[in-house]
């Protein structure tokens, strides 16, 4: 767990193939400015102590990630080379000049944050010190690449760093071929890592992701839910899995992917709800990812009313009454989804 050099990244079993095609299929970037984020909101989110509080969320613009995963788009918000040691501190004034104050705050990068050809180290001071006031401070890694770095910026922040990590998948047979280049030790012993040294462990879990058959999402979502909880993961966020990247569009073509159903999507959280917030001692919050949620409904009378249950669900961590929609009765009935 030291590796900063990105350049030189090898994993063991990493499909070469499957990087190529990857690359080959995908769209063309959209351009981007090395001083700016490419996107910065203000969201509501349930805190530790059970409140709802605001969170400033930056994405930043900084270097792709050298993972080439099978389902990811965020690249397309990246560069091909590392910013300036100026860049990202530029890029956080910048963002939080425009969002109102919040005790939190999340640094996204579409990779890895401790990748030192996308965040600079050099920069950490000058960004530690524009998050002094913040209690707790999110940013997103790969467990290979946890190292003293990490530990470097930890002790610089005032706050409680939490490190959240991309977990996608339990199943066996998925997680191999999503060209993660990460194995379920390699994630609990990054957990373990984070969690002796003081820091807290969100994680991203993938909601039928490509290659798995969409009756069987639901309980290999809350699998990967529990797993991650069971390795101290305080906070899981559900990520419906979207395309979007020219890979995903082949998986669908092909038959290998199919985008989840928004009342998968309100089951998922739910059952997530009932079988890990409420039964697991270490009380952990799940959430589900809210972003374009409206895609996936195939009612345009209900939709609206479902994303709200969902937001609703992820600030109070109860199950909420499902929404009946008579024009689409896209509601369960003996277990069985029912056509529109």
């Amino acid at each position: 767990m030291q590796r900063t050099d990105t350049d030189s990244l090898k994993i063991e079993g990493i499909e070469e193939s499957i990087t190529k095609r990857v690359l080959a299929l995908r769209p063309k970037r959209i351009a981007v400015d090395p001083f700016v984020p490419y996107a910065f909101v203000n969201e509501l989110e349930r805190s530790a102590s059970g409140i709802v509080e605001p969170v400033s969320t930056l994405f930043l613009t900084n270097r792709e990630c050298p993972f080439r995963c099978v389902m990811c788009d965020l690249w397309r918000h990246t560069l091909e080379t590392t910013v300036p040691l100026e860049a990202i501190p530029a890029q956080i004034d910048y963002g939080l000049s425009r969002l109102p104050p919040a005790r939190h705050i999340k640094l996204y990068n579409s990779g890895n944050f401790f990748d030192a050809k996308a965040i600079p180290p050099g920069s950490y001071a000058a960004i530690a010190a524009r998050l002094a006031d913040y209690q707790t401070v999110v940013v997103e890694n790969h467990p290979a690449l946890l190292g003293d770095q990490v530990l470097r910026f930890r002790d610089m922040l005032p706050g409680r760093l939490e490190v959240a990590m991309g977990l996608e998948t339990v199943h066996p047979d998925v997680l191999p071929r999503l060209n993660k280049q990460m194995t379920l030790d390699q994630f609990q012993k990054g957990a373990e890592w984070l969690l002796d040294r003081q820091m807290s462990v969100r994680a991203f879990v993938l909601l039928q992701p490509p290659f798995m058959e969409g009756g069987a999402a639901v309980e290999w979502a809350v699998r990967s839910v529990e797993f991650a909880v069971r390795c101290g993961a305080r906070v899981v966020s559900i990520v419906p899995t979207r395309g979007g990247n020219g890979m995903m569009e082949a998986l669908a073509a092909s038959g290998d992917y199919t985008p989840p159903r928004i009342l998968t999507i309100e089951e998922t959280l739910a059952t997530c709800l009932q079988r890990v917030v409420i039964k697991m001692s270490t009380a952990p919050r799940v959430f589900m990812d809210t972003w374009d949620l409206a895609r996936f409904a195939s009612c345009s009378k209900c939709a609206a009313d479902r994303v709200k249950r969902i937001e609703a669900m992820n600030w109070q961590q109860v199950m909420l009454p499902e929404v009946v929609c008579p024009e689409c009765r896209d509601v369960r009935n003996g277990g069985e989804e029912l056509d529109d």
